[in-house]
């Protein structure tokens, strides 16, 4: 049954990230709303050990919102996928508070481990759409990952991470505002390596260019001590 509480929840949650939202009554037209309500619904029935009717529930709920939230996973307060299509979260998958994923992230495993096999994400983090982070480690607190990396390793608190594979291209996030959380705010690691190689290149030029001069001088002045002593 769909609580007054969770309805507040969400409306507080969804008006947070989406300006789209005009009226509270649109909340019950997110695909967000009704997957992350299947997915409590079917996390309790995981919890008391029935799996096929857990497992029934999440899979009616993925074909309904292009959703795939797995029962076993856990998953804390204000958590919100906008848009949603594609998102895949793993049985194993661990999600703090305050977490935003965007369409087509996936939450998985990398098919070796057993056990534990898919990531634990912190508080306020968001994943940007068609991320992919892939194995048993920990995304930190406070973290930004970049629309379309792919993230196989651990990453620290207060992070952005871009890129495929994912690498940090900041640090020291502090904690970012949910109005301010942002997927497009992130720097382009590529024409950062463009800009640094033409700097590079600039250097180097005018070193030569420096040498070149100075190889010029000297041979003039060669040239000069030459003629004064054949003179």
């Amino acid at each position: 049954m769909i609580t007054p509480k969770y309805v507040k929840e969400q409306i507080k949650v969804i008006r947070a990230h989406d300006p789209a939202m005009h009226s509270d009554w649109e909340v019950f037209l997110y695909p967000s709303f009704w997957a992350v309500y299947y997915y409590r619904k079917a996390h309790r029935e995981y919890l008391k050990g029935h799996y096929f009717r857990a497992r029934l529930i999440s899979q009616k709920a993925a074909r309904k919102t292009g959703i795939e939230i797995h029962p076993g996973a856990k998953i804390g307060e204000n958590f919100f996928i906008d848009h949603g299509t594609g998102v895949i979260i793993g049985e194993t998958t661990e999600i703090g508070d305050n977490v935003l994923l965007y369409q087509g992230v996936t939450l998985g495993g990398t098919g070796k481990e057993k056990g534990k096999r898919h990531p634990t994400i912190g508080d306020n983090v968001m994943i940007s759409a068609g991320a992919k982070v892939l194995g048993s480690f920990k995304v930190g607190n406070n973290v930004k990952v970049g629309a379309g990396s792919v993230v196989l390793e651990s990453i620290p608190d207060g992070c952005t991470v871009v890129g495929v594979p994912g690498r940090i291209i900041k640090r020291d996030n502090g904690e970012i505002p949910s109005e301010k959380i942002d997927q497009t705010d992130l720097p382009n690691p590529v024409q950062e390596d463009i800009d640094q190689l033409k700097r590079s290149n600039a250097e180097l030029t005018n070193h030569l260019l420096t040498l070149e001069e100075e190889i010029r001088a000297l041979k003039v002045q060669l040239k000069k001590n030459d003629e004064k002593q054949n003179g």
